[in-house]
């Protein structure tokens, strides 16, 4: 059940954030709600609904930003995967330790995602430093939506279940 309402939630977001990064102009960042999505998934999901998860909300965004096919998914569930080995070191059941848990991921995640774009791309027209010159503020907005995010959140987990720490399978 965590599943559908997480990607129906995350549908929700990343219009919403696609159209204000629209409205208000952000050419160089946007909003990663995806990675707020995932972090909790990381957390209280177990890793069977948590990974399916993880990857339909990667596809989405794969969708929406129009980037290499299956770049966003793999990215997502190994987010997922690495969240949920970190879940065993931090408990992260307030709102402060989440949001710097999704400011981590949203680092590691958009040097990942700019490492493999460069990658793929051709090197005269590689986007390596436009998306540089955007994280900062991408990694402040994502912390920010995740910290207002975190009491509907909770409304999904009422009974603060967590699975064993790290545990994969």
């Amino acid at each position: 059940m965590r599943f559908l309402l997480v990607t129906a939630l995350g549908l929700v977001l990343l219009s919403l954030a696609s159209v204000f990064s629209q409205m208000f102009g952000m050419m160089l960042t946007r909003v990663d709600v995806v990675v707020a999505l995932v972090v909790f998934l990381g957390l209280r999901a177990n890793t069977s609904e948590g990974a399916l998860g993880a990857f339909a909300l990667g596809y989405m965004l794969d969708v929406f930003t129009g980037r290499p096919t299956g770049l966003f998914p793999f990215l997502a569930v190994l987010t997922f995967l690495l969240v949920r080995l970190a879940a065993g070191l931090v408990d992260a059941r307030s709102r402060a330790t989440y949001a710097l848990f999704v400011s981590g991921a949203t680092l590691a995640n958009a040097l990942l995602a700019t490492f493999f774009n460069w990658l793929t791309s051709s090197k005269e027209d590689s986007p390596v430093a436009i998306s540089l010159a955007g994280l900062p503020m991408q990694v402040v907005l994502t912390t920010a939506a995740a910290a207002l995010l975190w009491p509907l959140l909770r409304r999904f987990d009422p009974a603060n279940d967590r699975p064993e720490a790290g545990v994969l399978l």
